[in-house]
C-alpha cells in the first residue's frame, strides 16, 4: 500500500537542512566510514549540478542506510558553480568532475569510476529510507535479475498538498502496470532509483542511448535484451524513495503533468516507439 503521509523518518532527513552544515557533515562522515567495510560491494552514485541547497540530506539519508555489505558513494559534479563539491567534499565522500554536460556523461563517468559489484543510481535531491541499499541489491543476486528499479513518492515544496500527489501517484502505479504488461516496461525505470550489475553495464556500453530514449530506460532495454536477465520492480514499502516535486513544479504544476502523462499513454512518443524497436 502507498503511503499517504511521508514517513516521520523521511521527514526527519528532509528537515536536516535546519541543521547547519557543519552538524550534517559530521553525521555523513561518522556514518559513511560505518558504511565502509572494506572493498565495496555496492557503488551508488549520484551526479550533481549546482546542489549545494539538497545534496547533504541525500548523503545523509543514504550514508544513514541499514546494510552488512560495504558501500562506496561516489558523486559525480557536472560542472557546479556552487558550493556542490567542496561540501561533497567535507564529508569525505568522493567527488568526481565531470566536464561534458548532461545526464548521460555524468552517470557513464560514475560507472567508471565506481568499484562495486552492483551500481545503484541515486539523485542529489532525493532522500533514500534505511533499508533502500538492501532492498535495491537483494533482486541482483539472482541471475534472472539484470535490473531493478522502485517506486517513489513526491516531497511537496510548493502549493500542491502531499493527498494531491498520492492521487497522481497511484494513478500513476496503474499506468506502469499497464506498462509492463502491454507495452514497454523499460519507460518505469528512473535513473535515480534503480541498480544493476557493473560489468553487465559496461558491456552494454554504459548509458550512451541514441536519440529519443533517455539514459535510464535504454540501460534496461541493452541488459535485458543481452540475455543479462528481466526487469524487478521493488515494491516494499521500506525500499520507497521521496523526491522533491521541484521538477513538476518547474514544468508548470501536477494537473499539467496529468494532462502530459494522459497524452503520452493516448499518444505514445518516439521514445517508447524506439525501445520497443530495439
Amino acid at each position: 500500500m502507498r503511503p499517504i503521509a511521508i514517513p516521520s523518518y523521511i521527514s526527519q532527513l528532509w528537515k536536516a537542512n535546519a541543521n547547519t552544515n557543519e552538524e550534517n557533515i559530521a553525521l555523513i562522515r561518522e556514518r559513511y566510514k560505518a558504511l565502509q567495510k572494506g572493498a565495496p560491494e555496492v557503488s551508488v552514485v549520484i551526479p550533481a549540478y549546482n546542489e549545494e541547497k539538497n545534496i547533504l540530506r541525500t548523503l545523509l539519508s543514504l550514508s544513514s542506510n541499514n546494510t552488512q555489505r560495504s558501500v562506496e558513494i561516489i558523486v559525480v559534479n557536472n560542472n557546479s558553480a556552487d558550493n556542490t563539491e567542496a561540501l561533497v567534499k567535507a564529508t569525505g565522500i568522493p567527488c568526481i568532475l565531470e566536464r561534458k554536460q548532461g545526464i548521460t556523461a555524468a552517470r557513464n563517468a560514475g560507472l567508471a569510476a565506481a568499484k562495486g559489484t552492483y551500481i545503484l543510481n541515486a539523485d542529489a535531491d532525493s532522500i533514500y529510507p534505511a533499508d533502500w541499499i538492501e532492498e535495491m541489491v537483494k533482486p541482483l543476486e539472482s541471475s534472472q535479475v539484470s535490473i531493478t528499479y522502485g517506486r517513489f513518492g513526491f516531497i511537496p515544496t510548493g502549493s500542491t498538498s502531499r493527498f494531491s500527489y498520492f492521487l497522481y501517484e497511484h494513478a500513476a502505479d496503474k499506468m506502469r502496470r499497464i506498462n509492463k504488461l502491454f507495452r514497454e516496461e523499460a519507460v518505469n525505470v528512473y535513473g535515480f532509483n534503480s541498480g544493476f550489475r557493473r560489468l553487465q553495464g559496461i558491456e552494454v556500453d554504459g548509458f550512451n542511448h541514441p536519440p529519443g530514449a533517455n539514459e535510464d530506460g535504454w540501460l534496461a532495454v541493452k541488459l535485458r535484451d543481452k540475455g543479462f536477465g528481466k526487469l524487478h520492480c521493488v515494491t516494499a514499502t521500506k525500499g520507497m524513495v521521496w523526491t522533491a516535486d521541484r521538477r513538476i513544479e518547474a514544468d508548470g504544476g501536477l494537473w499539467k503533468a496529468i494532462f502530459m502523462r494522459v497524452k503520452r499513454t493516448l499518444f505514445p512518443s518516439k521514445e517508447i516507439v524506439i525501445r520497443k524497436d530495439l
